[in-house]
């Protein structure tokens, strides 16, 4: 079994192909636009199928004790990418702004530092970066080539949402003894965000997260100030 090597020629090369598919289908649907809707419902089975082959692997390896307690979708990137589904195929503002804060401020970081422990060609690094890097690309396919554009609530819907996920994900872990979104014990991985114990790193990692959900929704009001407001339409 091969181990994972960080920023190795593999996760390089993942970490591109997540940048260049947005950029792609972006040009695609500017010059074909009837092809949109293909493409959305593409990718999110694409999704839909790598996640549902990726429960049936997990449960077929490990016990259902196990599965619930390692594998239910209550981290932010297990939302996330049902968020980015949701938002491709139906263009839904709420599930956009899930996938766009989620997704470029918290699995982007997954991506570049990710908890892996195999490389390339397992297929448990297939199948960690189709995920990933499917919600990243995702929300910036959703935002370069679908015009979908977050406003000033987005941040309070985003911010608060994840919230409620964090209460949620802590029942889950107290009923489980689980770690779901890291909320008990801080994880295996080269983040510089987990440089505090627990639970200290906790609130750090919410000023965090606020302070990167206002900075990913600055350059969309400097290039038009008055999307500041709630108005439009939900694309």
């Amino acid at each position: 079994m091969s181990q994972f090597e960080f920023l190795g020629p593999a996760h390089i090369a993942a970490m591109c192909a997540t940048l260049a598919l947005p950029i792609i289908l972006s040009v695609i649907v500017r010059r074909e636009e009837r092809l949109a809707r293909g493409i959305c419902i593409a990718f999110a089975g694409v999704l839909l199928l790598n996640e549902v082959a990726h429960w049936i692997w997990r449960l077929a390896t490990s016990t259902v004790e196990e599965f619930l307690r390692l594998n239910l979708p209550l981290h932010v990137c297990g939302i996330a990418i049902f968020a980015v589904m949701f938002a491709l195929v139906f263009r839904n503002r709420i599930a956009y702004e899930i996938a766009w804060f989620w997704g470029i401020a918290g699995t982007a970081n997954a991506l570049v530092t990710p908890q892996l422990e195999v490389g390339f060609p397992e297929y448990r690094f297939f199948q960690y970066f189709i995920a990933h890097g499917g919600i990243v690309a995702g929300a910036l396919f959703a935002t370069w080539g679908l015009g979908m554009r977050p406003t000033a609530m987005s941040v309070v819907r985003a911010f608060v949402l994840l919230h409620v996920l964090c209460i949620i994900a802590f029942g889950a872990n107290l009923a489980l003894g689980s770690n779901y979104m890291f909320l008990m014990e801080p994880p295996l991985t080269q983040s510089p965000f987990f440089f505090a114990p627990w639970p200290w790193y906790i609130p750090i990692l919410d000023a965090v997260a606020l302070l990167l959900f206002v900075l990913l929704l600055v350059p969309f009001l400097i290039h038009n100030p008055r999307r500041g407001s709630d108005t439009g339409p939900s694309r």
